[in-house]
This record gives C-alpha cells, structure tokens and sequence, in this order.
C-alpha cells in the first residue's frame, strides 16, 4: 500500500458527521478558553497590515488556520492573516528568508540551514521534545536490524528537516560514519513512494507520514529518536516581524499557546478534524498526536543548547557552510511578554 496523496486545500475540510457534535464541544470549549485569556495590546502602529504564515499539513498551525481564531483574534487589531502551505520545513524557511511570509514553523534542522543562509531568522517560541514522532523506518522483511548494519545502504530522506539530526545521531551511537550510508533526499511523498518499491533500504521520515507507513506497510521501526535527539518544534519569524512589530509576534503566539494547550486535551477530535484535509485516517492521525508534543514557551537554555550541539554536528560534516551561533537567533519577548 501507499500513502495517501495529501491533496491541497485552502481550508480544512468539515469533520466527518458522526464526530460533529464531539467537536461541535470541542469548539465551545476552546472558544471559552480564548475567551478567558484577553489578547495583548494592539499591535505597535508600524505592525503590517498582513501577517504572512508559513504552514504544513500538519501541526498547530494548520489546526489554527482551519478553525480560524487567529484571524478572528487579529482582525480584531485590525491586522488580515495570510496562509502558505509548504510541504516541509526547509521550502518554509527559505520562503521566510527570502521575505516571502513572517511567521511559521519546523522541526530542529531547517531553522540551522536557514540561519547558515541567512541572519533573518528568528526562534521566538519552541514546543518540548517529542523523539517519539520520528523514526528510521525498514521494511518489515528487510533483513536489517540494527542501525549499524545501514552501513553501505541507501537511505531516504528530506534533506535539512528534522530526521537528518535523527540520522546523524543514530549513524554517530552506532559507530557508522555518516559517509558510509547512501542518502536519497527526497520529500515526504517521494521517500514514500521510494520505500514501498524497494528503492531505498530505509527511510527516516515523521509524523503523521511516520504512522501512516506503519501502519500502510507494517514497517518496522529501526530507531526513534529517544536518547538521540529532542525532535523539538520551534516558532520561527523573521528579524523584520519581531523588530518592527514584536506585540503582534507575541498576540500571534498568545493564540497559538491556546490552541495548542487545548488540542493536548482532545487529540481524537483533533483526529477528525485534521483528518479529511490531510488525506489520512483519523484512527491513524491519532497516533502522530499522542507521541507529539505540546505546550508553546520561549525557548530555554537546554533547548538553545541541544540546538546548538545539533548545528555543531552538521558544520563539522560540512553541511553547512558555516558555523552558526543559535543563541545571536534567539528572540527576546518584550518586557512583560513571555509567550
């Protein structure tokens, strides 16, 4: 079996009828919630009119586009938001340099390609860590069992998203030099394809792309990244954002936090939402949202650490070009705005 093909739309689609009057609860709920939790001041008279955000099919962000509180929040200050769709992290980041949109957000890795490439990166918020939503992944006959017998093998991936740290780390524990494995960059959709045909020995892939493979094609899972790396996601904005306009930054996230608290207590009707825009099974999307992980806040001192250990690693491969300091990336909140 394959994966589903996730169809592009601009807006999430309606749950399925028999979950509405659980989500119909659902929505009240978070409505009362955002209702108990006044939005910050107006945005600072130079804020843009337009606040551009970089999405992906799954996550907060797509959650928050599909239900809308956050254009309703804002449009309150008199401020339109603007939705991207991209297909992972490093598209997303690149269009957030380029000056393309303000706000997003990605896994460990693209935010060091980024910053690498360019000082207009922002960390402005970060989610704790979630190793259990990715994995290096082989076929469930595939005569692989250990992470060191990949060496000499090909294996699929997306180039600078969050499962090339994974790999890295799981290649480094288990003594096998990142040069000795074949690495197929490919996007989510096309490692799929490449896995189920027998193209490549093993992919390194997340959620939900992770627990729709295994439960498609009954893959085995090789590694997660448990003891190797956080599989952090991080609230990235551009310099520009949080220099002319941090109060917006901060409202945005106020939203952000709201939803993402609620949807930790409601992950099945999450499921049902998400699931008809995603093209997944919401019994299957129910698994990505229990190993994920919740709770938006600034970024601490372990986080900027693991981060910085994780671009370390890549500068010394040569995977960037240069070395990149996380902490000159961190974004302070204003004096009385801590996310």
């Amino acid at each position: 079996m394959t994966l589903p093909r996730q169809p592009r739309s601009t807006a999430l689609a309606a749950a399925a009828p028999t979950n509405r009057r659980t989500l119909l609860a659902a929505g009240l709920g978070l409505a009362a919630w955002l209702g108990a939790k006044p939005l910050r001041a107006a945005p600072e008279r130079g804020a843009p009119k337009t606040l551009r955000i970089g999405y992906q099919k799954y996550g907060t962000l797509v959650l928050l586009k599909g239900r809308g509180d956050l254009d309703r929040a804002l449009a309150r200050q008199g401020v339109a938001v603007a939705w991207s769709e991209f297909p992972s992290g490093p598209p997303l980041l690149e269009a957030l340099n380029a000056g393309a949109i303000d706000l997003g957000s990605a896994g460990e890795t693209p935010p060091i390609f980024a910053q690498a490439a360019s000082p207009e990166l922002r960390y402005v918020a970060a989610e704790p860590p979630a190793p259990r939503g990715e994995a290096i992944l082989v076929r469930r006959d595939s005569p692989i069992r250990t992470v060191a017998d990949l060496r000499g093998k090909r294996v699929a991936l997306n180039k600078g998203s969050n499962v090339h740290a994974l790999l890295l780390r799981a290649l480094e524990k288990a003594g096998v030099p990142y040069e000795a494995v074949d690495t197929a960059f490919l996007a989510p959709a096309d490692g799929n394809a490449a896995f189920v045909r027998g193209a490549v020995d093993a992919w390194a892939i997340w959620d939900p792309y992770l627990a729709a493979a295994e439960r498609a094609t009954g893959a085995r899972t090789l590694a997660t990244a448990e003891g190797l790396t956080p599989n952090r996601q991080f609230y990235l904005a551009s310099r520009t954002i949080t220099e002319t306009a941090p109060g917006l930054v901060a409202a945005t996230l106020d939203v952000i936090g709201a939803i993402d608290a609620w949807a930790r207590d409601n992950t099945a009707s999450v499921a049902a939402e998400l699931a008809p825009a995603i093209g997944i099974p919401a019994q299957v999307l129910a698994v990505a949202l229990e190993r994920q992980s919740y709770g938006v806040a600034p970024l601490d001192a372990g986080a900027i650490a693991e981060q910085q250990r994780i671009a370390d690693s890549f500068h010394a491969l040569k995977l960037i070009p240069k070395p990149v300091r996380i902490a000159d990336a961190v974004w302070t909140p204003p004096a009385g705005r801590n996310g």
